[in-house]
């Protein structure tokens, strides 16, 4: 897609800043999560850690260095609403960040955006769970997230400092290789024989660089 597929500095902003509390649910096979974010007001520091005042209640695979924020398209959460005939107000997918005028499922990874005064890189595509599709009601949404190749990034906190709605998403630093959100998840789930298009990717997430590297070698993960 070329450069102009990352950021539209006239246009990429924040539309909100989400945080959440882990909390129990009303679905037995969850028990709690902390994917039910809101929007808060004024401005939030995010540090390599991630949000101030956020939670996840299930540090194996949520958090971490690699995937300190998560970030979602406007745009993308609008083609849910049509599809699921529902309205997605920021927050709802457990998003950090809900973004507009920027197609995050298409970024590259290793990308380097200053957003407000903190600076981030993109890491990884979100791979939802079970939790997700409870939250949502939606039995079958973990399967149609994954095909849909609208997964979001997670994003490395390079520089800690405040975030708000309103602040620009600028590019700061493209990567050396084209391959985007989109086609790490798509890799991950359905064509893992492209596994070593993965190997040695700077920016990668630490999980899904091992994942590769254990592909391309033939051990088992």
């Amino acid at each position: 897609m070329g450069d102009a597929h990352a950021v539209n500095p006239s246009t990429a902003h924040v539309l909100a800043v989400c945080v959440g509390r882990a909390r129990p649910t009303a679905h037995s096979t969850v028990g709690a999560t902390a994917i039910d974010k809101r929007p808060v007001d004024g401005p939030v520091i995010a540090d390599v850690a991630g949000l101030a005042g956020d939670e996840q209640s299930d540090r194996t695979f949520h958090g971490g260095l690699d995937q300190a924020l998560y970030a979602y398209a406007q745009e993308d959460a609008d083609a849910w609403a049509a599809e699921l005939d529902r309205d997605l107000p920021p927050g709802v997918f457990g998003e950090n960040l809900r973004v507009v005028g920027l197609e995050v499922s298409h970024a590259r990874i290793g990308e380097v955006w200053r957003i407000g005064g903190c600076t981030v890189q993109v890491t990884a595509p979100r791979t939802p769970c079970r939790t997700f599709a409870a939250f949502w009601d939606v039995p079958d949404l973990v399967r149609r997230f994954l095909a849909a190749g609208r997964p979001g990034a997670y994003l490395r906190v390079l520089v800690p400092g405040p975030i708000q709605a309103g602040d620009q998403v600028l590019l700061v630093e493209a990567p050396p290789t084209d391959v985007t959100v989109a086609e790490v998840v798509r890799i991950f789930t359905r064509d893992r024989a492209e596994a070593t298009r993965l190997v040695g990717l700077p920016g990668l997430s630490e999980r899904l660089t091992n994942w590769a590297a254990a592909r391309t070698t033939g051990r088992t993960v």
